[in-house]
């Protein structure tokens, strides 16, 4: 529009603006979103006049409306940077509002210019944005929209396939709209995937079909990138004739419309038409134009970014000066007491610091020395407890020989006992049993020594915790029977896996169930649980025993602890049980407790972390 014409239309259209309610700048708005690239200075001047006439009205969307009109007018001049600064202002004054509506158009606007200026992924998160709010919202012309946008976001990205899925979605849901909602936009897209996937013949249809749409309404932008399409096509189809005749219509158009950024892109297609048809001097030519179209495209943009960004810098700089004259006069009273302080605290800070220091390096040495003294101890007592260990499998294994040679004897002596009188007998028998019982001692004491897990080395893998816990349930059903005892099972419905070690988590639950069975009298119940605590798993066994006193419970895991409660029908108890248990639970990082009181049966937990 030519200088003296844009000064005629603002004054013709004042006067009917004199008298503005907010009711007339939403409609003003609206117009110039409907504004053609050469009409960007128009774009602008009503950008203001909005923002003007919403503060003196007090509409609240005047922000959004005219920092989003910045923003358009920004990016058609190739400013990108204050392009995304107005979007952004324009993004958050919507969200203020709680405007779904204002926040999605000014999230499209970031994912279109970040498209534009070649960074997909940034534009993909925006798109994604608006899909969502746009999804939720219910509005059938923005969802279409943004379906189609992030569609070609995810073509750049060469992701075909969910560029497919989300065009076919649009194309489902405007179809039925397709007289109040223009769908050519997914044709066209549709159109350039099946393009990009060389699908030429699949292509051709949606191109043409939007050409026909085009030129019935006379829409000159839309029309010059399907002429534009469609002699790519061709080209690549090696029909020539039928791309020439496009790509001269889409340079035509291109210079009609007074495009430089669409003259240089059909300067490019001609190139590329040139080039398939071997003839490289034409190809040359028109790369040529492509670039000084191009040159000079980027470099205007770069001179009208350092123009803006100098005279933002110039007017910080005169409001640093008059604030710099205000503020000299309080600085330089305030210098030599500043110099003080701070000299007097960096004294403070050095002599605190060197203080830390000693005491650190103090603290430090005192830790080594106690620590080297608990790793030589340590060392000590673990050599005590191999001698230990040691003399006790060689007094127990020596011991054993007499124990046996006298129980062979009296077997002996036994099969011709009716040559003995019945005192003789007796005393005979007496011999038997005290060989019997030297030799049961003999025998708990190894078995303490081999069911030490000192020597186990752990074999983690993960294993079904139910599984197990029913295979030792069934093992001690004929226990349990004996004793006409009922086992009741709590147990997950389904799977639960553990990262441990099974052979020693089975022992735990065997010592558990042994115990319980052992220490409930005939016909009662024991009841065994096992539940998902979300980052570990617990297993409890409860039975209806005696129960234990409470002055006993500290040393209920202690080894060879011998409480006042016996098994109730007389069975075998070393008092090692527990104390098994207990370290087994501790070897692999668990926990054990017990609660349980006189008459009232025990209640054992274990904590196993998954």
């Amino acid at each position: 529009m030519k200088p003296w014409l844009f000064f005629m239309f603002l004054v013709g259209s004042l006067p009917a603006l004199a008298q503005v309610d907010t009711v007339q700048l939403k409609s003003l708005y609206d117009r110039c979103l409907d504004f053609s690239e050469d009409k960007k200075d128009s774009i602008r001047f009503y950008a203001s006049y909005i923002e003007d006439h919403a503060h003196n009205l007090k509409f609240n969307k005047g922000e959004v409306l005219s920092s989003r009109l910045k923003g358009i007018y920004e990016e058609l001049s190739g400013n990108y940077e204050s392009a995304i600064h107005y979007y952004l202002e324009s993004l958050e004054a919507s969200r203020k509002l709680s405007s779904i509506e204002y926040e999605i158009s000014a999230l499209s606007d970031l994912a279109i210019l970040y498209a534009n200026i070649k960074e997909p992924q940034q534009a993909k998160n925006f798109y994604l944005q608006a899909a969502r709010l746009s999804s939720f919202k219910g509005d059938t012309y923005n969802v279409v929209s943004t379906y189609n946008n992030l569609a070609v976001i995810y073509m750049q990205l060469q992701q075909y396939d969910s560029a497919r899925i989300l065009l076919n979605e649009a194309l489902r849901i405007g179809k039925p709209f397709e007289n109040r909602i223009d769908i050519t936009s997914t044709y066209n897209n549709l159109g350039s995937l099946n393009f990009k996937e060389k699908k030429y013949d699949e292509a051709l249809p949606y191109f043409r079909k939007n050409l026909q749409v085009h030129m019935a309404t006379n829409s000159t932008g839309d029309l010059w990138i399907d002429l534009l399409n469609l002699a790519d096509l061709f080209t690549e189809k090696h029909q020539f004739d039928s791309a020439s005749y496009y790509a001269e219509r889409t340079m035509d158009l291109a210079r009609k419309l007074g495009s430089k950024s669409k003259e240089a892109d059909s300067h490019a297609m001609m190139a590329k038409l040139a080039e398939y048809r071997e003839d490289y001097y034409t190809a040359y030519d028109h790369l040529k134009s492509w670039y000084a179209l191009d040159t000079a495209i980027v470099n205007g943009d770069t001179h009208q970014t350092i123009a803006e960004l100098q005279e933002r810098f110039n007017a910080k700089e005169r409001e640093a000066a008059n604030q710099l004259l205000k503020e000299q006069v309080e600085k330089e009273v305030l210098k030599a007491k500043g110099i003080t302080l701070l000299a007097v605290a960096l004294g403070i800070i050095c002599v605190l610091a060197a203080i830390a220091f000693v005491t650190k390096r103090n603290a430090n040495r005192r830790l080594q020395a106690t620590n080297q003294l608990i790793l030589q101890q340590n060392d000590k007592l673990a050599e005590l407890n191999h001698e230990k260990n040691s003399l006790i499998s060689i007094v127990s294994h020596d011991l054993n020989t007499p124990f046996a040679t006298i129980h062979v004897w009296g077997n002996l002596m036994l099969h011709e006992a009716d040559r003995l009188s019945p005192e003789q007998q007796r005393a005979l028998s007496k011999i038997i049993q005290a060989s019997n019982y030297g030799e049961g001692l003999i025998s708990r004491i190894l078995d303490v020594e081999k069911k030490d897990i000192g020597d186990h080395k752990l074999r983690i893998e993960n294993f079904d915790l139910t599984i197990l816990t029913e295979d030792v349930l069934d093992n001690f059903k004929v226990m349990a029977d004996k004793k006409d005892i009922r086992l009741h099972a709590e147990l997950p419905e389904k799977e639960l896996y553990i990262l441990s070690d099974k052979h020693l988590v089975s022992r735990i639950c065997e010592n558990l169930l042994s115990n319980a069975i052992k220490y409930t009298p005939r016909g009662k119940n024991v009841y065994v649980s096992v539940s998902d605590e979300q980052d570990a798993i617990s297993i409890k066994v409860r039975d209806e025993g005696l129960g234990i006193d409470k002055e006993e419970m500290p040393h209920l895991f202690s080894k060879y602890s011998k409480i006042s409660t016996q098994p109730t029908e007389g069975e075998n108890s070393t008092g090692l049980g527990l104390s098994i248990v207990k370290r087994i639970v501790e070897e692999i990082n668990g926990k054990i407790s017990c609660e349980s009181e006189p008459g009232q049966g025990s209640l054992f937990t274990v904590i196993l972390r998954k």
